[in-house]
This record gives structure tokens, sequence and C-alpha cells, in this order.
């Protein structure tokens, strides 16, 4: 399977979760990146990163999205 197809269908089920859940796969990623050495300007393109929120928070008020993320904190 060519790797451009397996990305898309990530990307397609990635949006069906929910933001809190994206959240916390961007979080589960970035942690697995630091793992493997990744790490600082130098060693990711960010521009590669460019739009992978959109829509994230669609139609959420930002107060109360920081809200939840200090209250999952505790």
């Amino acid at each position: 399977m060519p790797r451009g197809s397996t990305l898309e269908k990530l990307e397609k089920e990635i949006e069906r979760l929910s933001p809190k859940d994206q959240l916390k796969l961007v979080e589960k990623v970035a942690r697995q990146l630091r793992k493997s050495g990744v790490s600082g300007k130098r060693d990711l393109d960010w521009n590669g990163l460019y739009g992978l929120g959109k829509g994230l928070w669609q139609g959420e008020d930002a107060q109360e999205y920081v809200n939840r993320l200090r209250e999952d904190r505790v």
C-alpha cells in the first residue's frame, strides 16, 4: 500500500475523533517524537505541521476549552 494512501486514511480517521481525543493524539505523537530523538527547530520542519489542527476547535468557545483542559489536569 502506498504511503500516501495510508496517511490519507489516518487523516480521515483523525477527523472523526473528538477535539479532546485529537489533542491527546497530538500529545502522544509529540512524546514519541521526543523519545526517538527528534527535538529542536533544526530536527523538525514545523512548516509541515501547518494546518493539521484545522477545525479542531471549530464551534468551541476558547475560554471553555481552556477551562476544560485545566479540569482534566486535576
